[in-house]
């Protein structure tokens, strides 16, 4: 509290001696000098007075405009006054709590030992802070964060409290917000995998002798059809309802949301019945779900297991119910799968190959390109290559691309892989190039998500024109499901791009894909691989023969290059060339082989032709 007057000041000194003077000062001039001195001090006390009422009004003024509550009190904890804030918090005007004790405003949530700490603090320190809940007038509890500071007298002793404190009611409402948000997942209000990991964690800790942990990863198979046809609002609402109905069904036990269309229960148990609570599970959720004046009826795929009988370990547990779920994607929707411990073992080696294959593209030097030759079936001349990739891994010897390819698709490694493949290709014929050996196309499979990237057609430019190749030697083979993939949006322009610059484009596979006459109509496609699949029984099957005479007919309708693969017999050979396939590309005339090897086969175009079978034939 500032003082309303004080002595100490030199004005007001000479003021009080001009009084003491003047009934002794004799001349005119020392009285008038007495009288200024007076006035001086006069004059130098009402300002000091002024001032201080201005810095007591400044003082109510900032307690009056105040947002946090403030409260003074006496040294005996009686209330003397407070602000407008105060009154807006609680709900009580100044009359009603003056003279009261501020422990009338007490929620009564704390117990005996908090106000210990809380006074000894006060008496101690002069000064408590921290977060205290109250009562409003109304009777509604709420948390506040205040401030208690302790002023003393003159004589040192306490003479009054002011408390200062904040509603954070709208600030622990927001850290709930966070919290849930944290540990919920936002559509279904079920925990999410984060919170699923913790009550997994807590209920391992707790299970007691006899009792076992059933669990169960649940994916609804084609949930993204019910998207597309009913819109995604409506294939939200359904995943809301899905998780409800779970949840009734497991009552006691814990059901959450890991993500998309997957979710997860947990049920403690005394009972040894773990396929059929599955099965029941499985029962109850395929029930109709009416939506929009539908009835729809969900599949399901499960994975599932049990504690302690498959692990102790929550992330152990979580890792063996993704295998058990993969396992059972793996044998077809609408299926359910324990998990079983042989089920690791495959998911630790791919996670090894995984490993291994990363450090593999970061070193470079266990990669190969291996090239099979594809040749003409009027003359045998060589009229082109495929790259194919190779793995020499250190340990287990030639790996094949059936084992890491689809491990590269489902850990993103596709994209750099292509790009090392696109890479080393081109590197190689400008090797050939400057070798002055015959310029054979060469030609690199492009994958789905190299398209997806947007970036494929920039990467190939760059790289041809480091190493001086003419994009017409590099050939780019795409599958059906490469052309039709969503994903990459339109790859008309974009095949149209590259094929201006001078490269080649086939679509690889032919026949096991979607097949549309309608995009070979529109493509900018040079030429049709067929796949091995439909040449593997030529000339005996029927249905086959059939099949290759129908698509060669085609092509030659829409001016395509035709190349068969799988060609293993001079028999396949025989009935292709009759039919008028005009290329081939099998074991029977090369298998893939190293660079070096086609080095010496390059060198033979200058004097004859690869005919397959070991011998150089003239050309015709």
């Amino acid at each position: 509290m500032w003082p309303l007057f004080t002595l100490n000041r030199p004005m007001v000194w000479l003021g009080l001696l001009g009084v003491a003077a003047l009934p002794w000062a004799s001349g005119v001039g020392v009285r008038l000098t007495t009288l200024l001195l007076l006035a001086l001090g006069l004059w130098d006390a009402w300002r000091v007075v002024r001032q201080e009422h201005a810095r007591r009004a400044l003082g109510e003024q900032v307690m009056l405009s105040s947002e946090d509550g403030i409260m003074i009190c006496d040294a005996r904890h009686r209330i003397l006054t407070v602000n407008p804030a105060f009154t807006q918090i609680t709900g009580y005007a100044l009359e009603e709590v003056r003279g009261q004790d501020p422990s009338m405003l007490s929620a009564g949530r704390h117990d005996k030992a908090f106000y210990d700490r809380y006074w000894e603090a006060l008496t101690s320190l002069g000064k408590w802070e921290g977060e205290i809940w109250n009562q409003r007038k109304q009777g509604d509890q709420y948390p506040e964060w205040l401030r208690i500071q302790a002023y003393r007298g003159e004589n040192g002793k306490v003479s009054h409290y002011v408390g200062l404190f904040t509603d954070i009611s709208r600030h622990k409402a927001r850290e709930q917000d966070m919290r849930r948000i944290g540990f919920e997942d936002p559509l279904t209000g079920l925990p999410n995998r984060r919170r699923l990991h913790d009550l997994l964690s807590s209920r391992l800790r707790h299970l007691r002798a006899g009792e076992g942990l059933d669990m169960a990863l649940i994916d609804i198979d084609g949930f993204k059809a019910i998207n597309d046809a009913m819109g995604v609002e409506a294939g939200d609402r359904l995943l809301s309802r899905f998780g409800q109905r779970l949840a009734r069904q497991v009552a006691g036990g814990v059901v959450g949301r890991l993500g998309g269309d997957e979710f997860m229960v947990i049920r403690t148990t005394n009972f040894d019945d773990h396929d059929t609570w599955v099965a029941g599970l499985c029962e109850h959720l395929t029930a109709p779900f009416e939506q929009d004046g539908q009835s729809l009826r969900l599949g399901l795929t499960v994975g599932s297991c049990r504690a302690p009988d498959d692990g102790r370990d929550s992330n152990v547990l979580l890792q063996r119910l993704e295998s058990a779920l993969y396992s059972a994607k793996r044998h077809g929707r609408n299926h359910h799968k324990r998990f079983q411990p042989a089920l690791d073992e495959p998911g630790d080696r791919q996670l090894e190959l995984v490993n291994d294959l990363r450090a593999a593209l970061a070193h470079g030097d266990q990669l190969e390109l291996h090239y099979q030759t594809q040749h003409s079936l009027k003359d045998g001349s060589l009229v082109g290559m495929e790259a194919l990739m190779r793995w020499r891994h250190p340990r287990l010897g030639m790996v094949s691309p059936g084992d890491f390819i689809p491990l590269a698709e489902r850990h993103g490694l596709m994209t750099p892989l292509g790009a090392w493949v696109i890479e080393q290709a081109v590197s190689q014929l400008a090797r050939w190039q400057q070798a002055g050996l015959p310029r054979v196309p060469v030609w690199v499979n492009i994958s789905a998500l190299q398209l997806i990237q947007g970036d494929l057609e920039s990467r190939i430019s760059a790289c041809l024109a480091r190493y001086k190749v003419p994009p017409q030697l590099l050939g780019l083979e795409l599958t059906e499901s490469v052309l039709l993939d969503e994903r990459a949006g339109d790859v008309y322009p974009r095949m149209t791009s590259l094929r201006d610059k001078g490269h080649q484009i086939a679509i690889d596979d032919f026949g096991t894909g979607y097949s549309s006459l309608s995009y070979l109509k529109r493509l900018p496609v040079d030429k049709l691989k067929l796949d091995r699949a439909f040449v593997r029984a030529l000339p005996d099957d029927r249905a086959d023969a059939a099949i290759v005479g129908a698509v060669l007919a085609m092509a030659k309708g829409l001016s395509l290059t035709v190349v068969a693969e799988g060609v293993e017999t001079p028999a396949q050979r025989d009935f292709l060339r009759k039919q008028g396939c005009p290329e081939v590309q099998g074991f029977l005339f090369s298998r893939p082989v190293p660079s070096g090897e086609i080095d010496a086969r390059l060198r033979q175009e200058g004097t004859g032709v690869y005919s397959g079978d070991g011998a150089a034939i003239a050309p015709a």
